[in-house]
């Protein structure tokens, strides 16, 4: 018995140490090699090619039918508009639709007194000559719901993409010249993390205020602007 208890200690020491080691070399390789951790970055001038509005109605009246109606053909007729400035079907959304009913509070209790109908549209501008005319719409219609316009580009991940690349060769070249100074060459790259950020594009309200009587007047020249692009890397690479 004393003999089959210090077998059974012994064979517990072994399996202690062994689990040990295991634990010891986890998240580590054996053949682990030194690295090269470079940064670059690449920037991208774009010229937004594309505008954004939402143009919107709130209709009331005591019949919720007819609150509907005047709202939908209103609407309808704003969307007939914007086709006629070539304006793509896809680019005109119908972003909310609501029914509300409007009460009177009395102290006897609420009295509905009619509906409210709000309705907004999302329209995507792709010929940025049109948006004046597009906005001359917030006060031929007398549209009292309205976003502020803002710009930004169709193809954003292409964008990225070049520079992308830019900074890419911009983190390899300064690896090379690192790895020549110290007498090393550079191996494959072992790690890669990108990180961007978002272009803040331009977006004003042009003095809407949400409505059509705070719509300025005349002609309003709209200028798209520039913005810069950016994607950020860093790259590792193995040295042999």
């Amino acid at each position: 018995m004393t003999v089959l208890i210090v077998f059974v200690s012994i064979f517990l020491i072994l399996l202690s140490r062994n689990a040990w080691k295991q634990y010891n070399y986890v998240g580590k390789s054996l053949d682990q090699k030194d690295k090269i951790s470079m940064t670059g970055e690449g920037k991208v001038v774009v010229v937004p090619d594309i505008a954004e509005i939402r143009l919107g109605l709130s209709t009331e009246n005591k019949d919720v039918a007819v609150a509907q109606r005047e709202n939908s053909d209103k609407i309808n007729n704003v969307i007939k508009k914007l086709k006629e400035f070539n304006v793509e079907k896809e680019d005109i959304q119908t972003e909310s639709y609501n029914v509300y009913p409007n009460y009177d509070w009395r102290d006897s209790g609420s009295v509905l007194t009619g509906y409210k109908v709000d309705q907004t549209v999302k329209v995507k501008i792709r010929n940025l000559e049109k948006i004046s005319d597009v906005i001359s719409l917030i006060g031929e219609f007398k549209l009292n719901q309205v976003g502020g316009l803002t710009f930004s580009v169709d193809d954003e991940e292409k964008i990225k993409s070049e520079a992308r690349i830019i900074a890419i060769e911009q983190a390899k070249s300064k690896a090379i010249d690192l790895a020549e100074a110290a007498g090393v060459k550079l191996g494959k790259v072992v790690s890669f993390y990108e990180s961007s950020a978002n272009p803040a594009y331009y977006k004003d309200t042009f003095g809407l205020g949400g409505s059509a009587e705070s719509m300025p007047e005349g002609t309003t020249s709209i200028e798209a602007g520039s913005q810069e692009i950016t994607v950020n890397v860093t790259v590792e690479y193995e040295i042999l």
